[in-house]
């Protein structure tokens, strides 16, 4: 049983690095379906996305799902609002990286933890811890240096960010899987890319049709490129504690910003350098600190289980019947995982185009 585990969390992690690794290096794909504009890629990546997870979900038999979102107006509104801000997402993302800001880009992946903590205690009134207090105004001193390095406030950065932090949020209300989410939000979004794709193509400006078949394959395959990094990402987030998952989820953003240095060639002067860094010292802060409160519930649990343990034994030898359940060794694995970086793999993307194990999406 022992090996087995060991072979599922083997399996788990090598999905993980497999997401996060595909949306790093996304940014290299969009540039090959130029002369396309964005928001042509964009219509193109909505309606085969639906094409590709419908496959999916076919072959997996999953739809029993599907009739009782039909059911729920307000899961439905939900799902109409995360199909909306990932849209906006998506769209500002394939326009910055075909317009050459990939670096910005990948710093908006990097401050949505932080964003999305301070949306948490804005919205939800959570309470921070106070290195969490101090990450988040690092994070904020980050983005005046940058404002001034850049000339103006990192835009882009901060929509993406933004974006997909309040489509996390949106996610988390919803609480449907990854496959399906996707599914009932490209499902929203299907009729206005097609119709938009016909629009397009009635006043001769589509490149679909008018391209070679190359590149009209390239802009099917935008459903393959959505679709199959959230399939490796849920077939990790089962397998992995998410504290592991949270870890792995900034693999996207450092492979993006150093396709954007070392590819293709983007400007770092020194402003933009000390940006960075201080977002970075405020991610390893919020690393610590969650990674800290995580050992501190496994504690927990663990001497949860054993005084349940005890209790139990005493019971049974006092000859009355149990007092409660013990803890499982999977249940004490499954709290030291949901506590600490649950927060930061919601925000993942990563996320830069990818989910959490609540089903948030990554996005690049």
């Amino acid at each position: 049983m022992a090996g087995k585990a060991r072979g599922e969390q083997h399996i788990g992690l090598l999905n993980g690095f497999a997401a996060y690794g595909m949306w790093g290096l996304v940014p290299l794909f969009w540039p090959l379906l130029k002369p396309s504009g964005a928001i042509e890629i964009l219509a193109h990546r909505m309606a085969w996305s639906l094409v590709v997870v419908g496959v999916v979900l076919l072959v997996m038999r999953r739809w029993a799902w599907a009739g009782e979102l039909l059911r729920q107006p307000r899961k439905l509104a939900l799902i109409t609002v995360a199909a909306a801000v990932i849209t906006v997402n998506w769209g500002v993302y394939i326009w910055a990286v075909n317009s050459g800001h990939v670096v910005e880009a990948s710093l908006g992946y990097f401050i949505n933890p932080l964003v999305t903590i301070a949306m948490g205690v804005l919205l939800l009134k959570e309470r921070l811890r106070p290195v969490q207090w101090a990450a988040v105004g690092i994070g904020f001193a980050a983005v005046l240096v940058l404002t001034i390095g850049y000339g103006h406030p990192p835009w882009i950065s901060l929509c993406l960010a933004f974006s997909f932090a309040t489509y996390g949020l949106v996610k988390k209300k919803v609480n449907l899987g990854g496959v399906e989410s996707l599914a009932a939000e490209t499902a929203v979004q299907f009729l206005p890319a097609v119709a938009y794709l016909l629009w397009l193509g009635s006043r001769g400006d589509a490149t679909f049709s008018t391209q070679d078949p190359g590149h009209a394959a390239l802009l099917a395959a935008t459903g393959v490129v959505t679709a199959i990094p959230l399939v490796c990402f849920g077939a990790a987030a089962i397998r992995v504690p998410l504290s592991t998952l949270g870890l792995l989820q900034y693999m996207a953003p450092v492979f993006q910003f150093l396709l954007g240095i070392l590819y293709f060639h983007e400007a770092m002067p020194a402003e933009r350098w000390a940006g960075f860094a201080l977002v970075w010292l405020a991610l390893s802060l919020l690393t610590f600190d969650a990674l800290r409160a995580a050992r501190r519930g496994a504690r927990a649990l663990r001497e949860s289980a054993r005084t349940n343990v005890s209790e139990a034994a005493s019971d049974t030898t006092a000859g009355s019947a149990p007092a409660g359940p013990a803890v499982a060794p999977a249940d004490i694995a499954v709290g030291a995982g949901s506590d600490g970086l649950t927060l930061a793999a919601d925000a993942a993307a990563l996320t830069t185009g990818g989910t959490s194990a609540s089903g948030a999406q990554a996005t690049a």
